[in-house]
């Protein structure tokens, strides 16, 4: 029973590592300027929907053109991540943006 409990966090942290080599390697979409990195991945328990947490460098419009191009890539990387992790029900997948960077370089800068 325990091991099972811990498969959403395993699958979380190869999804979580599936998008960033992705975005990487270069994602095809104009629309995503700006540096992005994944700093996680959220799994609900059914494994159906994953909500993968970026901070994205970049201004206001920038970070919301970047959205909008990860949205459109998602389909894609959805269909990547079931075929690299054998997975036979891929989740959907969800950008949200990680204020917390952000929010600390922020503080940072204040202090």
């Amino acid at each position: 029973m325990a091991a099972d409990n811990r498969r959403p966090d395993r699958v979380a942290e190869a999804i979580r590592e599936v998008v960033a080599t992705f975005l990487a390697e270069g994602v095809k979409d104009p629309r995503v300027v700006g540096l992005v990195t994944v700093t996680g991945v959220d799994v609900t328990r059914d494994l159906r929907h994953a909500k993968v947490f970026v901070s994205i460098m970049g201004s206001d419009a920038e970070r919301a053109a970047t959205i909008d191009g990860l949205a459109s890539v998602a389909g894609h990387l959805r269909a990547r991540v079931g075929r690299e992790l054998r997975l036979r029900l891929a989740p959907e997948i969800a950008f949200r943006v990680d204020e917390a960077i952000a929010r600390a370089a922020r503080i940072e800068s204040l202090l």
